[in-house]
């Protein structure tokens, strides 16, 4: 599933190196079990989001998004882009949906079995584990305020050479999201105005085919 390079699900920060610290793998498992702990009390979510990618192969200028996303575990998902142009991609947990009001076109695909989606969606999903699925490692955050985790997934992932997380230290909501892909691209998304489990229904999930 490619939500524009989410985060390639997409999701988280500035465009910086993600190194990882010296000596704290301890403390981050400590980090990533206790991240993974309070995301599974999560049973939905909403924000406001921005989204910047860049870099790969051609070295492309980075590029700007903004919108709202919804999340209902498990695998629903819908991101409605507002910047810089109108665009809807939403899961009904059965297949994606990738909507363009501006051109009416409409692509439908398969939702990837849970053994071929990448590792970040599944994460965000609700369907992944951190130290299960990923070796973890500290990272400096550039998010004033928050802590960050590098995920490098354990098996191979064709989308995602890495991810990271950045999130709140006492409270450990998600604050955004980074995706480097296999051409040295990037995607960050970072979240605003967050909001936890609101009871999203379901028919937030259901593309209905507009008007003609």
């Amino acid at each position: 599933m490619n939500l524009r390079h989410l985060p390639t699900v997409a999701l988280v920060i500035a465009a910086c190196a993600a190194t990882p610290l010296v000596g704290q793998q301890p403390a981050a498992e400590a980090l990533a079990q206790s991240l993974q702990q309070q995301y599974d009390k999560v049973r939905d979510f909403k924000a406001s989001f921005v989204q910047t990618t860049g870099g790969g192969v051609l070295r492309v200028e980075g590029s700007k998004g903004e919108g709202t996303v919804a999340v209902k575990k498990p695998g629903k998902m819908r991101w409605d882009y507002t910047k810089p142009e109108k665009q809807l991609i939403v899961s009904d947990g059965v297949r994606v949906f990738d909507y363009d009001p501006v051109t009416k076109e409409l692509n439908v695909a398969a939702v990837p079995s849970d053994d071929q989606a990448p590792t970040a969606t599944l994460f965000l999903a609700g369907k992944g584990n951190i130290l299960r699925d990923f070796k973890v490692s500290t990272v400096e955050s550039p998010i004033p305020g928050t802590l960050a985790l590098r995920l490098d997934p354990r098996k191979a992932d064709p989308d995602y050479e890495y991810l990271v997380v950045a999130f709140e230290p006492s409270s450990y909501q998600i604050r955004g999201l980074r995706t480097r892909d296999r051409l040295s691209g990037e995607s960050t998304i970072v979240f605003s105005n967050i909001k936890q489990n609101t009871n999203i229904p379901d028919k937030e999930f259901e593309f209905v085919p507009p008007r003609r």
